[in-house]
């Protein structure tokens, strides 16, 4: 079966890619994948090694070596040797500073009326009552507590920790 994707690389792209397999700064991949192109130059000056012994040789698989040469070929160099960006992050961010700053402020308040203190299940369910978001867990609730060192059953309610203090 003949190869779907040919590289043959000027004169620029080699010395481009010579420069950064031989610049000792360079990250892992970004090598890996530069030492794969100029193994797989079918060009005059390359070496034209074979999707299979280029990968063994670089310790990656063909599949690896076959998406390289695709980027490289539909894209250009820069796109076969830097990583594509994200479209779009892995999830939104549903709990913002000021979902935070507000939840916070929620809890320093007075308790509920026959409540001596707030709990972080009550929070939960006044942050969803006061339409601070559309649902909140009380662990959700837990951990911007924890992480703004602010705890329900300290001595002076509401009050977070001060560096360097000792608690009594």
């Amino acid at each position: 079966m003949a190869p779907r994707y040919r590289v043959t690389l000027t004169d620029e792209e080699r010395k481009v890619l010579e420069a950064v397999t031989r610049n000792g700064k360079t990250g892992a991949k970004k090598f890996i994948s530069a030492r794969a192109l100029l193994l797989c130059d079918a060009g005059p000056d390359g070496p034209a090694w074979t999707v299979a012994a280029a990968a063994e040789a670089l310790g990656v698989t063909a599949r690896t070596i076959e998406h390289l040469k695709k980027r490289f070929v539909e894209e250009g160099l820069g796109a076969a040797l830097t990583r594509k960006a994200r479209e779009k992050p892995p999830r939104d961010v549903t709990f913002d500073g000021s979902f935070e700053a507000k939840l916070v402020a929620l809890a320093c308040s007075e308790a509920p009326e026959g409540r001596g203190r707030w709990t972080v299940r009550l929070l939960a369910d006044k942050a969803v009552e006061l339409n601070l978001a559309p649902a909140v867990s009380h662990m959700t609730v837990q951990r911007v507590l924890k992480k703004t060192n602010l705890r329900l059953t300290a001595v002076p309610i509401g009050k977070s920790d001060q560096k360097g203090t000792q608690r009594s």
